[in-house]
């Protein structure tokens, strides 16, 4: 079985005359990147490899997951950027084949795109959530019942869950 993890990045600023490329995140997101660095932790999603665009709002993201899970070390992807689902699925395909679970974290429309293109299966509740949208900071959980990575295909995956920062402040609130 291989598991990727898709992670988009969490809510980022806009500030005036900073290139889209170069946004980083804004209070809210500084305090949900932790949130769900805490999760992955807690959850024991611990990747082997991990794939991270490089926009500063992905990167910002990234550094707090990559203290709570003591590593490993990120790849900065640019083809992850603002890319659409067949360019996704070509670096989810490229993953190094030692490893058993990849984490990307990126950015919408791509994520929520190539999610829908590649699961069949699993709760209907999460895969509801995942065709409603995608939001800032949000976690897709896809395993994938093949021994390679270049067997993933369109159909081929099971949404295990489908996890947003909201829904884990709900839960320390309840």
């Amino acid at each position: 079985m291989l598991r990727v993890l898709l992670l988009r990045h969490a809510k980022s600023d806009r500030p005036a005359g900073i290139a889209d490329l170069d946004r980083p995140l804004n209070p809210r997101g500084r305090r949900n990147a932790p949130l769900m660095a805490a999760y992955l932790a807690t959850e024991n999603l611990r990747p082997d490899h991990v794939a991270v665009s490089p926009a500063k709002r992905t990167r910002e993201t990234w550094e707090p997951i990559h203290a709570a899970l003591s590593g490993p070390e990120a790849t900065f992807v640019p083809e992850i950027y603002e890319a659409p689902d067949a360019a996704l699925l070509e670096v989810i395909r490229a993953t190094p084949g030692a490893a058993r679970c990849l984490l990307m974290v990126g950015h919408n429309p791509g994520f929520q795109d190539v999610a829908l293109r590649l699961v069949e299966s699993g709760p209907r509740a999460a895969r509801g959530r995942l065709a409603e949208g995608f939001p800032t900071g949000a976690l897709a959980v896809l395993d994938f019942d093949v021994e390679t990575w270049d067997e993933i295909r369109a159909g081929s995956g099971r949404l295990e869950r489908f996890v947003a920062p909201r829904d884990l402040d709900a839960e320390e609130a309840a």
